[in-house]
């Protein structure tokens, strides 16, 4: 049975799904209910149908199901919190329509917590179960590979690494065996596809011929499709572009992004957005609060000087913003254009202390609220420094794509402190703009545990 049970993964997904959503919700309710803070409700049974119904509705809708071999766990997780979220929602909005006061707000939070823990271990346990059942060989398909060039050594170089996909790679097809780099896998002739698909029972095609052979593959395909093959298009664009690249279509025309930009999706703008929102309250009203007086008696205590120090930045496409920050150093007529170095004279004790542990940055959360910035983003630098490095940093305005941030993927990963040095720049450039092609609030979530982590055991690099 090579194939195994490919056919029921997405119903095995929903069952664990549904599973997990009805038994949020009848244990959070009996948890309630022997607590004796939910009477009988003769709308619970109503209310399990249209959550069950939504559900059904939602994935169905958004497709979460759809899972490719090479699906990375990190969009399983979050198309499944784009279900919950937009679930959620609509039970609440439903409630607040009919007046559905006889609900307990309660009891439907808990069940959603209940399911977004259930849900990930579901996910993850499911996800990495499957990977090492094909490991051990089930589940696979039979693959071949047309053309031994470049790209169709890229695909052999995949499918060699990733050896829990469920690819099992058979040989390739080629014209011109001599020039190919692994004479020893060549089974064949593009024109011995016929015979060789029938021998092996192939599975799936991937065609890494030049595009130019526009005819020929057009025959292959129509071979595959007569066949119930799945053909595939390896295209190598590797002689102008040297990463990843997205392909969407205008109508019928397909277009190549050099750039991915999930920021760019209004559902993932919205997330992001309340999740800052949410994140900056809390620390405003449970950190800020407190904190505040204690700084503004130490400060003064240490210079004269302003509390505050507002400094003029660099935003989100390029637009000037004042960037809020406790006042770290003595007021100094090169705060706006010298950095802070290592034993910097104009910073003060208390100043050192809140750069090292970066609670200097605590009034940003007030820019967050505003709007000028996120929790996590790339760092917003000084106007100079935008002018000087748009100059010599290639890519370096990539970076205003997005809002800026109070903390980044650069900052936890090494890279915070003086950019004096271009090659400096250069690196953390390239954090930042991986960070804007690769975003998810998983993500997010990691650069602020990683932040947080960092500022208890403290940071070389601040300064």
């Amino acid at each position: 049975m090579r194939k195994g049970y490919s056919r029921f993964l997405k119903l095995i997904s929903l069952l664990g799904d549904l599973a997990i959503l009805n038994a949020g919700f009848l244990g959070s309710y009996l948890y309630l209910k022997l607590r004796s803070y939910l009477g009988y409700n003769d709308h619970f049974v109503f209310l399990t149908i249209l959550l069950n119904l939504l559900w059904l509705v939602i994935v169905l809708l958004l497709r979460i199901y759809d899972i490719e071999r090479f699906t990375r766990i990190e969009r399983i997780l979050w198309n499944m919190f784009k279900a919950l979220v937009l679930h959620a929602l609509t039970i609440f909005s439903f409630i607040a329509i009919i007046h559905g006061y006889y609900y307990s707000r309660s009891h439907l939070l808990l069940s959603y917590a209940i399911c977004i823990v259930g849900m990930v271990f579901w996910r993850l346990g499911f996800y990495y179960l499957l990977k090492r059942y094909r490991r051990k060989g089930a589940n696979f398909r039979h693959v071949i590979i047309i053309g031994a060039g470049s790209a169709g050594n890229s695909m052999l170089n995949y499918f060699r690494s990733e050896n829990s996909s469920g690819y099992r790679f058979l040989g390739f097809l080629d014209d011109n065996p001599d020039k190919c780099l692994h004479k020893n896998l060549i089974i064949g002739k593009v024109s011995d596809l016929p015979i060789v698909a029938k021998r092996f029972k192939i599975d799936e095609i991937f065609c890494a011929l030049p595009l130019n052979s526009s005819k020929l593959i057009r025959e292959l395909a129509e071979f595959s499709d007569n066949n119930l093959i799945r053909f595939k298009i390896v295209p190598d664009f590797r002689g102008f572009l040297s990463k990843k690249v997205n392909l969407e279509f205008y109508s019928s025309v397909p277009i190549l992004t050099i750039r991915k930009e999930p920021l760019e999706n209004v559902l993932n703008r919205i997330v992001k957005r309340t999740f800052d929102i949410l994140f900056s309250l809390f620390v405003i009203v449970f950190l800020f609060s407190w904190l505040f007086p204690l700084f503004v008696i130490l400060i003064k205590l240490s210079s004269k000087g302003p509390i505050f120090f507002i400094q003029k930045r660099s935003g989100k496409d390029n637009q000037v913003f004042p960037c809020y920050k406790f006042r770290s150093m003595k007021v100094n007529q090169e705060a706006d254009s010298k950095q802070a170095t290592a034993e910097d004279p104009r910073v003060t004790k208390i100043g050192k202390f809140m750069r090292k542990t970066n609670l200097d940055e605590l009034p940003q959360f007030f820019n967050v609220l505003i709007g000028n910035m996120s929790v996590v983003g790339p760092r917003p630098h000084m106007l100079k420094h935008t002018q000087e490095y748009s100059k010599i940093v290639d890519r370096f305005m990539v970076r205003h794509l997005v809002k800026p941030g109070i903390t980044g993927w650069a900052q936890v990963s090494g890279l915070r402190g003086q950019t004096e040095d271009p090659r400096k720049m250069i690196r953390r450039v390239k954090y930042d703009v991986w960070y804007i092609e690769n975003w998810s609030l998983l993500l997010d979530l990691q650069i602020i545990f990683l932040t947080v982590f960092n500022m208890i055991r403290g940071e070389e690099n601040a300064k």
